[in-house]
């Protein structure tokens, strides 16, 4: 690769690895932040979430933006955004202002960020050189998972989590100074239209799914728990999901009008009949629902049930970062050699065994040497997963569908990472506290009143705490020390069995993604789709594809 291309590498892979970095750090430090802010885990839970799902909810917009404002201009404003949420990310004093800078402003940023991204890859690189840029992407994106626990453990426990956002300042800023490197990616045409309407119920529709799956762990998923309104004795999130899928249902019947009329959608539904594009995308959600629940479920583990600050955390996650890096970074090679279908159904099956030996060594005392090679094991998974994806979904389609492929495809990404969070996140809480619950109303040890007394608690909302923490609030609650002794071990062994279950989710989730592989490309494409000949419909040929 020359180096111009290299320089031009560099600068956009920067801006990728910050998109990324932010979610690892924020997962180890959730300890800190929990305690800074005087909150509970739930509540920095929901701040996670929220990032995730400005961005899903508005990256497709993002990238229509991209095509009216041109790539490298809303590139450059989402850049300006994000360093604007870091510094307040970084001087923020409440979890109001912490959402604001960075749930809100970098989401906004990164949904502007990314689309252009994806356009002016495939705007300064062309063939061979397009496909290996993807791939150091993919292995970038890596770097920031990999890199995000070890800096932000270590930053976390020495300085503080918010040295890390005045770190992404300067990295922006330098970001910025660079833009001359980077050609700008024009679309042929006049510029679409942006579609409000569209824009407005497909970010609906998302966030009343993901916020019914998020709230599921506090309101009940059936049965209400502490839901402020029941419906006909129902929870409140099936109907707040429900409702979601129908605005969404309302967002795909909203552009085939607008396509029945010649206007420009926000998404062209006919592009997601592309068997390569459409099993990316829902491998890459796939993925990242798989990634972001691992990675919240881990954290609690060390940190909660063991006892370890975040620097110590980073460490024993160290095997899925160096191997995630090691393998993502190799994905050019081995789809020449496997092709991209065989690499990316490999992954899910190496991410299942991964899970299931990481079930198989959660105990109470952490067993070193077994523990780091669950976690080695998912670093594969998880690079191999990232090291064929992105050049997937981008060579499935010509130049003039770049923006909108970005957007999709880092649509798809966000949108799993807010339900691995919220989806795997809540279903450790419910396993939590249905499995306390069950143990304490059978145990004849406990006494009624004393079962009565938690039951009550339990019902009003159960959080991941340290044991030491239950100790002190059973002292204070005047329970007698042999029953707050049985009551103790009771959620010790339910924290273990909620997290495993947590785990266990997220292997039958790589399962099922194995059923949305079909359309992933046998063999590794090395000729641009743009110049490849119209088929006999008219249509571009879509190379690689089955």
């Amino acid at each position: 690769m020359a180096p111009v291309k290299t320089r031009v590498l560099v600068v956009l892979g920067a801006a990728q690895f910050l998109m990324v970095l932010d979610q690892a750090v924020m997962n180890v430090s959730i300890s800190q932040l929990v305690a800074d802010f005087h909150t509970d885990v739930t509540t920095i839970q929901a701040v996670i979430t929220f990032y995730s799902l400005v961005m899903a909810a508005l990256m497709i917009t993002g990238g229509k933006l991209g095509d009216r404002l041109g790539r490298r201009r809303a590139f450059t404003i989402g850049m300006v955004i994000y360093g604007v949420g870091s510094l307040v990310t970084a001087l923020s004093q409440s979890v109001f202002v912490l959402a604001l800078g960075w749930s809100l402003l970098e989401g906004i940023g990164a949904a502007l960020v990314l689309p252009a991204l994806a356009a002016l890859v495939a705007g300064n690189f062309e063939g061979r050189d397009r496909a290996a840029a993807y791939g150091v992407l993919g292995g970038l994106a890596g770097a920031g998972i990999a890199v995000g626990p070890i800096l932000g453990g270590w930053v976390t426990t020495n300085l503080s989590w918010r040295v890390v956002f005045i770190g992404e300042v300067v990295v922006v800023i330098a970001i910025l100074a660079l833009m001359g490197w980077i050609a700008d990616a024009p679309r042929e045409g006049e510029p679409p239209e942006l579609d409000y309407v569209g824009a407005v119920l497909s970010a609906i529709g998302l966030g009343l799914v993901v916020v019914g799956v998020l709230q599921s762990s506090t309101w009940g998923w059936v049965t209400p728990r502490n839901s402020p309104v029941t419906i006909f004795g129902f929870s409140l999130t099936l109907f707040v999901i429900v409702g979601g899928a129908v605005v969404l249902a309302g967002f795909v019947r909203w552009q085939r009008f607008r396509e029945s009329r010649g206007r420009d959608p926000l998404v062209r539904l006919e592009r997601l009949r592309i068997p390569a594009l459409r099993s990316g995308l829902w491998t890459f959600l796939a993925q990242n629902l798989i990634l972001m629940g691992i990675f919240f479920v881990v954290p609690l583990y060390l940190q909660v049930v063991q006892g370890y600050d975040a620097f110590e955390t980073g460490l024993r996650m160290l095997p899925v970062s160096v191997t995630l890096f090691a393998v993502a970074m190799s994905g050019p090679l081995l789809a020449r050699h496997l092709g991209p279908r065989r690499v990316v159904r490999s992954g899910l099956l190496v991410l299942v065994a991964g899970a299931v030996g990481l079930v198989a060594v959660l105990k109470p005392a952490i067993v070193t040497t077994p523990f780091l090679v669950a976690m080695g094991v998912i670093g594969v998974g998880l690079g191999l997963l990232l090291s064929q994806l992105g050049n997937v979904v981008q060579s499935s389609v010509g130049a003039e569908a770049r923006s909108e492929a970005g957007g999709l495809q880092y649509t798809a990404q966000q949108l799993g990472a807010a339900l691995g969070t919220a989806l795997i996140g809540a279903v450790v809480i419910g396993a939590l506290a249905s499995g306390l619950s069950h143990s304490i109303s059978s145990d004849p040890h406990v006494s009624q009143a004393v079962k009565d007394q938690v039951g009550v608690q339990i019902e009003s909302g159960v959080s991941f705490v340290p044991v030491s923490q239950v100790e002190a609030g059973l002292h204070d609650a005047g329970v007698p020390p042999s029953e707050s002794a049985a009551i103790v071990q009771h959620y010790s062994d339910s924290q273990l069995q909620a997290l495993r279950a947590g785990l266990m989710l997220a292997a039958l989730i790589a399962l099922a993604a194995l059923a949305f592989t079909g359309g992933l490309p046998v063999t590794a494409s090395e000729e641009d789709p743009d110049d490849a000949g119209p088929d006999e419909a008219g249509e571009p040929i879509r190379t690689g594809s089955p």
